[in-house]
């Protein structure tokens, strides 16, 4: 990855299938903030300071060897589309660049770790990976973290640790997430009593693209609320040990919905499936909740031939911006529907035909018919 055309056209390292339990667990991914010190923070600072700011946190890398494992883009290298792929690549946040300031971002070639300057921090480390996989993010985080703090002077108070823009931040200025799948809650109506328990425990759930966005797909983005007065160890083992948790109440929801309402389970599977490969116009919200069915469908042992990267792919690929990346052109939202209904039959239809359990379920399903009657 060199340019940010590199970028879209290539699979988000994120939503391969190789992560533990990347059957329930899309990603892991762990952000640190950091300010230098004896210097304005991004929202009191002109544009003086955000230059300093770039400068020295762009020599840090490259003193440090950060630099050699990616590319850096300059804010106004990043066009309004290229900016809408970042944040649906999760690379960066839907404020950054949401105004003239100079702002600078770094991603590593294989998109595992992002720095953000000038966002509301002057830096933002960041490290992303596949399923169930925290203590690697946090370990490739804290590698970047140590290595620029050799050059850096980072802004810290002996009693409260790291200063922060936002006080919900200081003390570690940790925070970290997962991506997880939960639509066995959702369709036992379990969810609400879940998210309540996480609440009271300190964590907190968003929706797909973080803070303020919606819940799309049954995806759900489980993340630390406060970082004051907690060791980073604690976080990362208290977001681990409630994940497992949430796993494990996952499972249990599935086995009942497959337990006591096989038919419909499979209704809802065969018929996610069957619109998406035969419909003509789909929009990004009806693509990503279709796709949750056919997960559920992959991980309950229905679905055979399709793969969950393949259907992280399709979550990646019909968001807008990435549509309009690989048609090549901007589109209106019609369009938009009508280029990625095609776009999931294209990538679908293949692997559908050659599915041999489909014949076989609905063989199964003709002979208990029969044996009824």
């Amino acid at each position: 990855m060199k340019t940010l055309e590199d970028l879209g056209n290539q699979p988000a390292a994120w939503l391969s299938d190789e992560g533990e339990r990347a059957d329930i667990v899309l990603s892991s991914r762990v952000r640190l903030a950091r300010n230098i010190a004896h210097h304005l923070y991004p929202q009191r600072a002109g544009i003086e300071e955000h230059q300093k700011v770039v400068d020295l946190i762009q020599v840090a890398t490259e003193k440090t060897g950060v630099a050699d494992s990616g590319a850096y883009f300059m804010s106004d290298q990043i066009d309004e589309f290229s900016r809408e792929i970042l944040i649906e690549r999760h690379l960066i946040s839907p404020e950054f660049l949401r105004d003239d300031n100079i702002r600078g971002l770094f991603v590593t070639h294989d998109e595992t770790a992002s720095l953000m300057i000038n966002e509301e921090d002057h830096l933002r480390i960041q490290s992303v990976g596949s399923g169930m996989n925290i203590r690697q993010a946090m370990a490739t985080a804290t590698e970047i973290d140590e290595k620029l703090s050799t050059v850096l002077e980072y802004d810290t108070d002996p009693r409260l640790g790291y200063l922060t823009a936002c006080p919900t931040n200081v003390g570690t200025g940790l925070r970290a997430s997962v991506l997880i799948h939960l639509p066995g809650l959702v369709l036992t109506r379990d969810m609400d009593n879940v998210l309540s328990q996480v609440g009271k425990i300190g964590l907190t759930v968003r929706g797909f693209y973080g803070e303020g966005s919606d819940v799309l797909g049954n995806l759900f983005q489980i993340s630390n609320q406060t970082t004051l007065g907690r060791s980073e160890e604690d976080l990362i083992e208290s977001l681990e040990k409630i994940t497992r948790q949430l796993i494990a109440y996952e499972e249990e929801a599935r086995n009942k919905l497959f337990g006591d309402a096989p038919h419909q389970i499979k209704d809802k599977i065969w018929r996610a499936l069957g619109i998406l490969a035969l419909a003509r116009v789909l929009t990004s919200e009806e693509v990503m909740n279709l796709l949750s069915a056919v997960r559920l469908g992959i991980a309950g042992g229905i679905v055979k031939g399709i793969s969950f990267a393949m259907v992280n792919e399709l979550l990646l690929s019909g968001q807008p911006a990435h549509l309009q990346r690989l048609m090549g052109r901007r589109m209106s939202p019609e369009d938009r529907d009508i280029a990625r209904a095609a776009l999931v039959r294209e990538k679908l239809w293949p692997a559908i035909r050659e599915m041999d359990n489909v014949i076989a379920d609905l063989s199964e399903e003709s002979d208990e018919s029969a044996g009824q009657a």
